[in-house]
């Protein structure tokens, strides 16, 4: 039987001398050269001293008394045969069981030897867990050490790095640092205890949003449908300016309520940021040049946006080649594009910020930009369509 306990990650105990039926462990090296490989339990079993264990002793001891039994049977009957079975089978057991009996009083106390080599067992192992974890204390000790002086060095090269002149950063926005802290506590708050819809609500919307943004890290994204959210959020974002077109399958989104938002957010740009707003509308057919779009151009003049109107069949032939989807390009950097189907039915909105694709928008816009009218020639345009002077376009 073997009691002992389960191997250690590490065991430097030596090979066990062996004296006789005992085993004594053997002497440790303390420089710890090399450390041992782990033992299973079943290896420690064969080395242990339960493997060098002599058989169990009663089977022997009643072997030995059945054979006197036997024998003392055998001689009584040889010479007393006067005296019947019984008594010789009686003298027979009495002497069988007198030699268990003897062998058991004349025999050596195992059980005590064997508790013996067990201590023994388990104190090498002990002193073998001790000895691996002063190991382990050494080695953190040392890589402490090691840490400490990273550090060290870190600190003083950051300190050097300081003391250099630095290169001018761009000064960030306080408004957004700001910002941070407000989203993490009102995330925090809105997660407390409450009903469970809102939380899934708050999940669902984290996890849009954050979709969103791993899908920016491409430079493009994109929606079903249209966000006017994305459209009012990058006109508050922009510091430098906002080029826009609108075709006639957005004509009627100017009576809409989101319209009006977006209108007033570019006002605030105008006027309290400074950002120079530019919208040209594309019309199919010069049959478009009515009074409801010139008021349109005047509403829009009045919140200081630049106006301009080009008919898309009147322009040169190499402008016609090009996009002519709605497109709003902002600080020249993002263009923000909604894609229509063949029922002119907006299905999709898209973020493109690739260098290439907004230098082509905006190289578009600006030939487009170039060879629309200006609110003064859509007025005379106007009456001139009224009046029927204007022949171009009347098919």
């Amino acid at each position: 039987m073997s009691t002992a306990q389960s191997p250690q990650p590490e065991d430097t105990a030596g090979p066990p001398d062996r004296a006789g039926d005992r085993t004594i462990p053997g002497p440790q090296d303390p420089s710890r050269t090399a450390p041992a490989p782990d033992r299973p339990p079943a290896a420690l079993a064969a080395t242990g001293p339960d493997r060098d264990a002599a058989p169990a002793p009663w089977p022997r001891r009643l072997l030995v008394g059945l054979v006197l039994g036997l024998l003392a049977w055998g001689a009584a009957a040889l010479l007393s045969p006067e005296d019947g079975p019984a008594r010789q089978l009686a003298a027979a057991g009495l002497c069988a069981a007198a030699a268990v009996a003897v062998q058991h009083l004349l025999a050596p106390d195992r059980t005590a030897e064997e508790r013996t080599r067990r201590t023994e067992r388990l104190l090498a192992e002990t002193a073998a867990t001790v000895r691996d974890g002063l190991r382990r204390h050494d080695d953190l000790r040392s890589d402490l050490a090691r840490h400490a002086e990273d550090v060290k060095r870190f600190v003083e090269n950051r300190l050097a790095e300081t003391a250099r002149p630095a290169e001018p950063r761009p000064v960030l926005d306080r408004v957004r640092i700001d910002a941070v802290p407000d989203l993490a506590t009102n995330f925090a708050e809105v997660l407390a205890p409450g009903p469970p819809i809102l939380s899934t609500f708050v999940r669902l919307e984290m996890q849009r949003v954050i979709g969103y943004m791993t899908d920016l890290t491409t430079l493009t994204a994109e929606c079903p449908g249209e966000n006017h959210d994305w459209m009012l959020t990058l006109t508050r974002a922009a510091e430098e300016s906002i080029c826009a077109t609108s075709t006639s399958v957005d004509r009627g989104f100017w009576n809409s309520e989101p319209a009006s938002r977006y209108l007033h957010a570019q006002h605030e740009a105008i006027v309290e940021h400074g950002v120079p707003v530019r919208r040209l509308f594309l019309l199919e057919s010069a049959r478009e040049l009515d009074d409801r779009l010139l008021r349109l151009c005047e509403e829009q003049e009045v919140l200081h946006i630049e106006v301009r109107v080009a008919v898309l069949p009147e322009l040169p032939p190499h402008l016609l080649r090009g996009t002519t989807n709605d497109f709003i390009v902002y600080d020249e950097a993002v263009s923000f594009e909604i894609d229509q189907d063949l029922r002119d039915v907006n299905i999709r909105t898209r973020l493109i910020a690739r260098p290439d694709h907004v230098q082509d928008r905006m190289k578009r816009f600006r030939e487009l930009w170039e060879a629309g009218m200006s609110l003064r020639e859509l007025e005379v345009r106007v009456d001139d369509e009224e009046d029927g002077t204007w022949m171009v376009d009347r098919g």
